[in-house]
């Protein structure tokens, strides 16, 4: 698993009562009055979206220690992912420069290295569940399963062997991030959204399509938690 975990770099259910209102900012403008010797003119400023979170709530003592259990694991592994989607982005970059097959290769190889060194100590540390988040959370950020990444570095083989090996740590690297239907991976969204806007964690636009505010609306109770 520990191998697999830096591989990938380089490349709960339980309730939350948060309810989450969309200030569509983005959409307005605001106006401003400017004055410049005797000619008075408006200028508009487009502002950003924001979101105004409600406070958590939960049924009970376990929903709510399952829940900052979950947070913590996310905000660990969260930049692992975020380095996988701008090490990809770099690495395609520099390939769609590169026309000679063996110099992609090379330059393929000399990018893992260096990933490897500089974080198999760290992904050496996570746990198995940790493991599975940051599956998802790859998928999140770059649209691509582990696997696949895997996949495209190596040989398909290969990313076959490592999917069998990750099963005996109950893990699948070809584990996909779908908040608008999985309850547990809208509450990892739910937990990122809360980081970003409160610059616990640096913002990264997920690769996948979806609306946060309208996820929020869906899962605001959990239908396997409604009584």
């Amino acid at each position: 698993m520990k191998r697999l975990l830096v591989l990938l770099i380089g490349c709960t259910a339980l309730k939350s009562a948060a309810q989450v209102a969309e200030v569509p900012l983005d959409s307005l403008e605001e106006k401003m009055i400017i004055m410049e010797g005797d000619s008075l003119y408006q200028e508009s400023i487009r502002l950003d979206e924001v979101y105004v979170f409600s406070p958590l709530s939960f049924d009970s003592y376990n929903d709510k220690l399952r829940y900052y259990i979950l947070r913590r694991k996310t905000l660990k592994v969260y930049p692992y992912a975020k380095l996988a989607s701008e090490r990809l982005t770099e690495l395609n970059d520099r390939l769609s420069k590169i026309s000679s097959n063996r110099k992609r290769k090379k330059y393929t190889k000399i990018v893992q290295r260096y990933i490897e060194e500089e974080f198999s100590e760290e992904l050496k540390k996570l746990t198995r569940t940790e493991g599975q988040i940051l599956v998802k959370l790859i998928y999140r950020q770059t649209g691509i399963t582990a696997f696949d990444l895997v996949k495209e570095l190596r040989s398909g083989w290969r990313a076959f062997w490592y999917n069998t090996t990750a099963k005996l740590f109950k893990i699948s690297i070809k584990e996909e991030f779908h908040p608008e239907s999985v309850h547990e991976d809208y509450l990892i969204e739910d937990i990122l959204q809360r980081a970003f806007a409160s610059d616990e964690l640096p913002r990264q636009e997920s690769a996948l399509d979806f609306d946060y505010a309208s996820l929020t609306n869906k899962w605001g109770k959990a239908p396997d938690q409604k009584k």
